[in-house]
């Protein structure tokens, strides 16, 4: 087994803590371990660091490779842009599939937060034999709701007595009276964007179900050990369309599975969800120079400059780098606007 992490995203729901060229997978944003080298370390419970691969940009790579130095610098899988989670995923898939037509693949978000190790690795384990047993499996790693969360996909499941289950549906990010029907229903699960699947499995789901990506990729896989590697993968990234693997494959396929996940997840996606998990003191969560009087619920990060704050309830304030954040704490997904916002108007806060 191989095990793949995307590490492109830009983190746009924690800014202006996570910019560009430091997002968040590489912020110490729990505890002194930044969050790829949480994942990576996760790894190492039960595999090798030559076993794990990173897919992301020429500029993030490079970082990471400065973080993780005993990373082999082959297992650096660049992509020239984020296109999303599906060409990511097919770019680690042909690299893996060259180097062994019988790999199984993990692939792994580089900031989610997970508890208990020995569960986290017996559902790979798990995964792992199920696509021994039945080669054509597309597994995904599903997470018991705690609450009707918005932020979150959903998978729904058939039931049955078996320790993993068949899927019947994917859910995007539903509005929250959607979201009590899921939980209500008690056949949801959140998608945790964990996949495990040979890489010979979802090339044939990607030649099926996304002709176009896998046109591209077929060039690309025939001059990977070739000089003229680099040029072909400009010249067909430049034309594969950005898309999600839930999206392009797995809402379409017949042959998609989910394991509940036994461990303690937590997605440190925003503001919000890194304050849900937070020890607070009276509510609050405070980090840095920040003096307040009658302020209750509330997340303030201000490592550099003092804040002050008087009379607020249920508020981020992040005042970090260049850039001050002011929001209702239940707002934080639409971060991601003010970064739309700011990248109209140029380059200067991201």
């Amino acid at each position: 087994m191989y095990h793949v992490i995307l590490a492109g995203g830009s983190g746009t729901r924690f800014w202006p803590y996570s910019r560009k060229t430091k997002p968040k997978q590489l912020l110490k944003i729990i505890g002194d371990k930044s969050m790829i080298k949480l994942t990576i370390d996760r790894i190492l419970e039960f595999s090798t660091i030559d076993k794990i691969y990173i897919v992301a940009s020429k500029q993030l790579c490079q970082l990471i490779y400065k973080e993780i130095p005993n990373i082999l610098k082959n297992n650096l899988i660049i992509e020239p842009e984020g296109k999303n989670t599906a060409p990511a995923i097919g770019l680690a898939a042909i690299h893996l599939y060259k180097k062994d037509p019988n790999a199984i693949m993990s692939i792994y978000p580089a900031d989610q937060i997970i508890e208990n190790k020995d569960k986290f690795k017996k559902s790979i384990f798990l995964a792992e034999t199920i696509i021994k047993n039945e080669e054509s499996s597309l597994i995904t790693i599903g997470i018991v709701p705690t609450y009707p969360a918005t932020g979150y996909g959903y998978i729904q499941y058939k039931k049955n007595n078996n320790k993993f289950y068949e899927v019947k549906t994917f859910a995007e990010k539903p509005p929250y009276e959607t979201a009590e029907t899921f939980i209500n229903s008690g056949d949801f699960l959140w998608n945790a964007g964990i996949f495990i699947w040979s890489a010979k499995t979802i090339l044939l789901e990607i030649k099926e179900l996304m002709p176009d990506l896998h046109e591209s990729l077929s060039a690309i896989y025939d001059v990977i050990n070739s000089k003229d590697y680099k040029i072909v993968l400009k010249q067909e990234w430049n034309i594969i369309k950005s898309e999600s693997i839930d999206y392009g494959i797995l809402e379409k396929a017949n042959n998609v599975y989910t394991i509940p996940a036994e461990f303690e997840w937590i997605d440190v996606g925003s503001w919000k969800s890194l304050f849900n998990i937070m020890k607070k003191n009276n509510k609050n969560y405070f980090d840095g120079n920040v003096v307040t009087i009658d302020t209750e619920n509330s997340l303030i990060v201000s490592p550099d400059k003092l804040t002050a704050v008087i009379g607020m309830k249920d508020v981020a304030i992040i005042n970090v780098n260049d850039a001050t954040l002011v929001m209702p704490i239940n707002r934080s997904e639409e971060v991601k606007n003010i970064v739309e916002l700011l990248h109209k108007q140029g380059e200067k806060y991201l």
